[in-house]
């Protein structure tokens, strides 16, 4: 079944950044099939206006390290509430790593 929820992302280096727990369905998925896909959508009332990009890839896994800190310093820097709400630890959390192999994108001519 597929697992979809709204996450916190950020892009560097041409590839998309997450965190999640550890044992967080998101990375117990990724660990059974490392194929993921990632939509980003801006949704408005004016239909003739939306606009979005759907992602295809492969994911890996970043464990508490030095690229781990460095994403995680994105993370925090472009959603500053992460820190205090859901932050990503060095004992509880990894990075999820998306490598685009397809691009899908509407509305952004």
């Amino acid at each position: 079944m597929p697992h979809l929820v709204p996450i916190c992302h950020v892009l560097q280096g041409g590839k998309i950044y997450l965190g999640s727990g550890k044992r967080g369905r998101k990375v117990r998925n990724l660990r059974a099939n490392p194929q993921l896909t990632l939509t980003v959508d801006l949704y408005s009332e004016d239909w003739n206006t939306l606009r979005g990009v759907m992602v295809q890839g492969r994911g890996a896994i970043i464990e508490p390290g030095p690229k781990f800190r460095r994403i995680r310093r994105l993370i925090y820097q472009k959603y500053p509430q992460y820190r205090s709400k859901a932050a990503l630890g060095d004992n509880d959390s990894l990075i999820i790593e998306l490598t685009p192999s397809h691009v899908f994108t509407w509305g952004l001519d």
